[in-house]
């Protein structure tokens, strides 16, 4: 889905989260934001997607002020509207209130020159499960290790 520069990407819900399915959405920012976002110099830790009165906003979102802004720049760590259609939050909505699963950011990206941000619906990994994940992860690269070593010695 994110065919465009991928500028923030959160690697620690692939760690906390099973991820279920995922949604693009626009991002309405203020012009310094975005210059800020195109540096990098932004930060998807402890963030969330959440629907409020009908409409979905990113909280805890941190876009650093842009040096150059001045007066324009705006609060680092503001509530940010986020822009879907609306039987897509309804559904979302939905989901989140019944079934115990959160909205949780996974990557922001530039499309057209637009700013868009990846949302996925996910539900919480316990610890045994970080932990299960940690062992395959060990082992697949036991695995890929043996046979490099294997292929490198048949020479």
């Amino acid at each position: 889905m994110s065919n465009g520069k991928v500028v923030i990407d959160n690697r620690k819900a692939r760690h906390d989260y099973h991820i279920l399915e995922t949604f693009e959405a626009g991002m309405e920012l203020k012009g310094t934001e975005v210059k800020s976002l195109r540096q990098g110099k932004a930060n998807l830790k402890d963030s969330y997607a959440e629907v409020i009165d009908g409409e979905m906003f990113i909280s805890n979102m941190h876009i650093s002020p842009y040096e150059q802004g001045n007066r324009y720049n705006v609060e680092p760590l503001r509530r940010r509207k986020l822009l879907m259609h609306k039987k897509e939050i309804m559904r979302l909505l939905g989901q989140t209130k019944q079934e115990g699963l959160t909205l949780v950011p996974l990557q922001v990206y530039f499309t057209r020159g637009i700013a868009k941000v990846k949302i996925a619906l996910a539900k919480g990994k316990k610890l045994y499960d970080k932990r299960e994940d940690a062992a395959k992860k060990s082992a697949q690269r036991d695995i890929d290790k043996a046979m490099k070593d294997r292929r490198l010695s048949s020479f």
